[in-house]
């Protein structure tokens, strides 16, 4: 039986006293790629962000390649791209020292001495590596955003997850980044991401899971889901919006951990 990369049993996750996902349960194998799908406000960055543990569970239990959500998770295999980059606090930082920061983690003191490398590198296939000594601050949206993938692909993850990461960028670019994830899917990485629109993202996935007010009300054949609830047509509002401020934890996002 194929190991599960993500495992998660009966989440509930509340927020500010309102119960945004409830009782989700997903097992996702080593090796598949996952598109979650649903509404704006359907809880899919919520449930996320609380399998890695950024947001807090009200209830249940989740695992990540095979070890218990806390200290005992490979983190530097874990790579994740949130739906925008978190705020610097007026540090100017370059998007090399931003990608290079990938391959910290919170028990890592000494990083790899090929570090810099493997940043350029990450860089220059998400198109990016003419901005590698700019100041993330100065870039653009759409480039920031690559960046961000970037900073998740130097970890060279088992597990990659991301939240709407074509967002903001061009078609081409988009096309080359999921030629960069359908390398990863061949080389044995787990895929778990959050399309707006399924896009160029299509051919790869192996499944769907569709949420609806923090509920899965659709996990399996990819091609129902999709027509249903990622086409173009498809109507993304609900009055109860996802927390809109990506709150980023230690080990996956800009901050380097305690």
């Amino acid at each position: 039986m194929t190991e599960a990369a993500l495992e998660a049993t009966g989440v509930h996750v509340t927020l500010g006293g309102q119960q945004i996902v409830r009782g989700v349960d997903l097992l996702v194998p080593s090796g598949q790629v996952l598109a979650l799908l649903g509404a704006n406000g359907s809880g899919k960055s919520t449930l996320v962000r609380s399998l890695l543990g950024v947001v807090p569970l009200a209830a249940g239990q989740v695992r990540l390649l095979g070890a218990p959500l806390g200290p005992r998770v490979p983190w530097d295999r874990v790579g994740y791209v949130p739906q925008r980059m978190a705020a610097g606090g007026g540090v100017p930082t370059t998007a090399l020292e931003v990608v290079v920061s990938g391959t910290l983690h919170g028990r890592r003191l000494v990083p790899p001495r090929d570090r810099r490398a493997r940043a350029r590198a990450a860089l220059s296939e998400l198109g990016v590596g003419d901005l590698q000594d700019r100041r993330v601050q100065e870039l653009s949206g759409g480039q920031q955003q690559r960046v961000l993938i970037a900073r998740a692909l130097v970890r060279r993850p088992r597990l990659l997850v991301l939240d709407e990461p074509t967002s903001g960028i061009d078609l081409p670019t988009q096309e080359a980044f999921v030629s960069t994830v359908a390398r990863l899917r061949d080389e044995g990485t787990t895929v778990v991401v959050i399309l707006h629109e399924i896009g160029p993202f299509a051919p790869l996935i192996d499944r769907t899971v569709v949420l609806r007010h923090g509920r899965v009300v659709h996990d399996g054949d990819p091609v129902h889901a999709r027509a249903e609830h990622g086409g173009a047509g498809h109507d993304h509002t609900h009055p109860h919006a996802d927390p809109a401020t990506p709150q980023d934890g230690p080990d996956l996002t800009l901050g380097v951990a305690p």
